[in-house]
C-alpha cells in the first residue's frame, strides 16, 4: 500500500492556546521570573494567586493594586485545593520538584522554571497585537533564540495585523447578527474568506464603522467583497507588498493622465534616535506631508506610528542587505514617476553610516534630487540620553566615531589607545567579544569603562556598564536589546557607575546589582 500520509516528526509540543479566563492559576514565588508568569495570566483573564513571603516591586504594585491575591508566606499544600493551573519560580529546586509531583498526583498541569523534567509545558515567546498572538517555541532547547526568531516574525508582520484582526471580529459577528441562520454558514465562510483573502491586512486595519456598514451592506446584498469600494480618503491606495489595492484599483486608473505628468518629490529624513519629540520640527512636517514613507527596519515604533500615509519598510536582515536597498530603490522610483512625495526616512543621521550620501547619488542618477532633513545621530545622542558625555572637560578632548563593519563586513581600523579620547562604535554590539580582542590588540587598558548604550531614546533605553575585562560576560548575563552601540572610554562613569540602568529590569536580574 502506498503510504499517502505524512508520517509524524516527533520531539515537538502540542501547541494550544489555553482558554484561561476566570481561571485559577497559582503562582509560588515573588521575584521577576515570578512577575513575568504573573503578566502572562493577567493578559489571559486568570484570577491569580501568588505564594511567596516577600515580593518584588512589580508584584508589589498588582497586589496593591488588587489585581492579584497574596499570600506573603511559603507554600502550603492546602493551596493547590483551587489551582487549576500552578507555576513555580523559586530558587529551592527541591520545593519546586515536591510542588511539582503533588500536581502531578491531583492532575494538577504544573510549570516550575528552569526545570524542564518537571514541566508539563513550556511559555514561549510570545508577541502581542491585539486579538493577534505569536508564540515561539524551541522546545527548551534554545529560549533565547526563540526571542530572536519571534522578532523576526513580529517585524515581517504588516503593519496594523492585530487592528485588521479586530476589524474583521466586528464584521464578522455583525454578518452572523444579520444572518444567523444555521444553513448558511457556508455562505458566510465563504464571503469573509474571500474578503481577508483579497484586501491588504493595512487597509482592513483601516476601516470604520461606515466601512464595515458598507461591507455589511454587501454581504446582505450578495455582492462580491471584491467589488466593494472604500472613498478614497478613507484609505491608502497602495499596500505594504507594493501593488495597488484592489479595492481602490478602478480610482486610480481614472486618472492616469495626471500620475504619469506629475513630478515628484523626494525627502531624505533623520529619524533620529528614537523618540518623536526629538524629532526636528522640519522632520514632522515633512512626514505629515508624504505619501509614502520608505522606512529602515528599526524606526521605532513611536516614530512610526505619527505617519499617517503608507509606509513600506525595508527588510534588511543579514545577507540580504543589498537586496532589500535595490527594493527601497525600486518602489521609490516607482512612486516618484506617480509624482508622489516620497519621504526615505532613515534612523539616526543619514549621513552618519547611513548609507545617506549613496542614496542621494542613485536617486540623482534617475533624475531626483533629494532634500535633506538632518537627524540626531545615535553616535553622540545615544550615549548623551543615556547618562554619557562623550566629551568632558580635563576627561575626553575629542570623539572618535566608528562604524562596526565595513564595506566587506570587516571589523573597524582602531588607532592606538589614547586616555583622552571617547571610542563609539555602531552596529558592533553582536561582535562585541571580536571589538573587545580588537581593542586589547590596540593598548587598551582592561580596566577601562566600556557601556552598552540600547535603544536611546526609546521608553525602554537600556545603559549596560563594565570594562573591557568584563562587559562580554555582563551582556552576555543582561542580554541585548538591538539597536545598540558600544562607547569605550573614561567618560561613561562620569555621571554614574552602576552596572546596569534598567527600570524594566529588576535589580537582581543576572546578579547585576543597579545602584540607582
Amino acid at each position: 500500500m502506498s503510504q499517502t500520509f505524512r508520517d509524524p516528526q516527533g520531539g515537538g509540543s502540542l501547541i494550544v492556546a489555553w482558554q484561561a479566563k476566570s481561571r485559577s492559576i497559582l503562582i509560588v514565588g515573588g521575584g521577576s521570573v515570578a512577575a513575568g508568569r504573573v503578566f502572562n495570566a493577567l493578559e489571559a483573564d486568570a484570577c491569580v494567586t501568588v505564594v511567596a513571603p516577600e515580593l518584588c516591586p512589580e508584584l508589589e504594585y498588582r497586589a496593591s493594586a488588587k489585581q492579584i491575591t497574596w499570600h506573603p508566606r511559603k507554600f502550603e499544600d492546602g493551596d493547590l485545593k483551587t489551582a487549576d493551573m500552578v507555576l513555580t519560580a523559586i530558587g529551592d529546586a527541591a520545593e519546586s520538584r515536591r510542588i511539582a509531583d503533588l500536581c502531578h498526583t491531583l492532575r494538577i498541569p504544573v510549570n516550575a522554571a528552569d526545570i524542564n523534567d518537571l514541566c508539563d509545558f513550556w511559555f514561549m515567546s510570545t508577541h502581542r497585537d491585539h486579538s493577534v498572538q505569536i508564540a515561539v517555541s524551541t522546545n527548551s532547547k534554545a529560549p533565547r533564540l526563540a526571542n530572536r526568531i519571534r522578532r523576526q516574525i513580529a517585524s515581517a508582520l504588516p503593519r496594523g495585523t492585530g487592528l485588521a484582526v479586530d476589524k474583521i471580529g466586528n464584521l464578522r459577528k455583525r454578518i452572523r447578527e444579520a444572518d444567523s441562520k444555521p444553513e448558511n454558514s457556508k455562505r458566510r465562510m465563504t464571503w469573509l474568506t474571500q474578503l481577508c483573502d483579497y484586501w491588504p491586512i493595512e487597509q482592513l486595519a483601516k476601516l470604520d464603522n461606515d466601512n464595515i456598514d458598507l461591507l455589511l451592506d454587501a454581504y446582505v446584498q450578495n455582492h462580491d467583497p471584491q467589488s466593494v469600494h472604500i472613498p478614497n480618503d478613507a484609505m491608502s491606495l497602495s499596500s505594504s507588498s507594493g501593488m495597488p489595492s484592489p479595492v481602490l484599483r478602478g480610482q486610480m486608473e481614472d486618472t492616469p493622465a495626471v500620475m504619469e505628468t506629475r513630478k515628484g518629490r523626494l525627502v531624505l529624513v533623520g529619524a533620529g534616535v528614537g523618540d518623536p519629540e526629538l524629532l526636528t520640527v522640519r522632520a514632522h512636517n515633512v512626514l505629515k506631508q508624504a505619501d509614502i514613507v520608505l522606512a529602515d527596519k528599526l524606526i521605532p515604533e513611536p516614530v512610526l506610528d505619527i505617519i499617517k500615509c503608507e509606509i513600506y519598510t525595508a527588510r534588511k536582515f543579514p545577507g540580504v542587505a543589498t537586496e532589500a536597498q535595490e527594493d527601497l530603490y525600486r518602489r521609490g522610483l516607482e512612486e516618484l514617476a506617480k509624482g508622489k512625495c516620497v519621504v526615505r526616512l532613515k534612523q539616526g543621521d543619514p549621513f552618519v553610516y547611513g548609507r545617506g550620501g549613496e542614496e542621494i547619488l542613485f536617486f540623482r542618477q534617475h533624475g531626483y534630487e533629494a532634500e535633506v532633513v538632518p537627524g540626531l545621530t545615535s553616535a553622540i545622542n545615544g550615549p548623551g540620553l543615556c547618562g554619557i558625555p562623550v566629551t568632558h572637560r580635563g576627561v575626553a578632548d575629542q570623539v572618535l566615531v566608528l562604524s562596526g563593519a565595513n564595506r566587506n563586513g570587516d571589523l573597524p581600523t582602531v588607532p592606538s589607545y589614547l586616555a583622552t579620547r571617547t571610542l563609539v562604535i555602531l552596529m558592533a554590539v553582536k561582535r562585541l567579544s571580536q571589538v573587545v580582542e580588537l581593542l586589547r590588540d590596540r593598548d587598551f587598558p582592561a580596566d577601562l569603562p566600556v557601556a552598552i548604550v540600547e535603544r536611546a531614546g526609546c521608553a525602554d533605553q537600556r545603559t549596560v556598564r563594565g570594562t573591557l575585562e568584563t562587559i562580554v560576560d555582563v551582556v552576555e548575563q543582561a542580554g541585548h536589546n538591538a539597536p545598540g552601540l558600544i562607547v569605550a572610554g573614561h567618560a561613561v562613569n562620569l555621571l554614574s557607575n552602576a552596572a546596569i540602568q534598567d527600570h524594566f529590569l529588576d535589580p537582581t536580574t543576572s546578579g547585576l546589582q543597579s545602584t540607582e
